[in-house]
């Protein structure tokens, strides 16, 4: 199945996966895939969410530099976590890219959220990735119109409840 790219030049879309998916190197090589994909593809609004995002290859050379090639005039990105530490921790690479692209950047904790009332997922315009069971990394990836707009709604909802974090920088006193 192809699909329009969000650049509007009516190439197909990458061949992402779609549908019901399990294991976490399945999901790591998703994550890689997916921001490869929104630089090429010009994506202009991407939603990643988690508790803490330990788990997603996010510091690695190869998902900064298409986050790098994705960044630019139009896009926007937000990032949802219920605890930011282990992000700054784990993934230097990703931090020094949002000191960069902060005007890009949006970034909201959402520490009031219980168990998995804070989806895992990412969420773009035309596709969407979440994963089911983080234990047994299940999930799911779809392009169909009503599980991106379900997604959304419950992302926004999310957002909603949090408040600014991971902020560019830290003024210290």
């Amino acid at each position: 199945m192809s699909q329009e790219s969000e650049s509007g030049k009516g190439t197909p879309a990458l061949a992402l996966p779609l549908g019901r998916l399990e294991g976490r190197q399945v999901f790591a090589d998703l994550v890689r895939q997916a921001m490869v994909c929104a630089a090429r593809e010009g994506w202009t609004h991407i939603v990643l969410s988690d508790a803490d995002f330990a788990d997603w290859p996010l510091g690695e050379r190869v998902v900064v530099d298409a986050l790098q090639a994705w960044a630019g005039r139009g896009r926007h990105i937000q990032f949802m976590a219920r605890d930011f530490g282990p992000l700054r921790q784990l993934y230097p690479r990703l931090v020094q890219w949002r000191v960069t692209w902060s005007h890009l950047v949006q970034a909201h904790a959402c520490t009031s959220l219980v168990g998995t009332e804070l989806p895992s997922a990412i969420w773009s315009p035309g596709w969407t990735l979440e994963r089911l069971d983080t234990l047994r990394c299940t999930l799911v990836a779809s392009v169909d119109a009503r599980r991106r707009l379900a997604l959304k709604e419950r992302l926004d909802t999310c957002w909603a409840m949090g408040s600014p974090s991971f902020p560019a920088t830290t003024l210290g006193l």
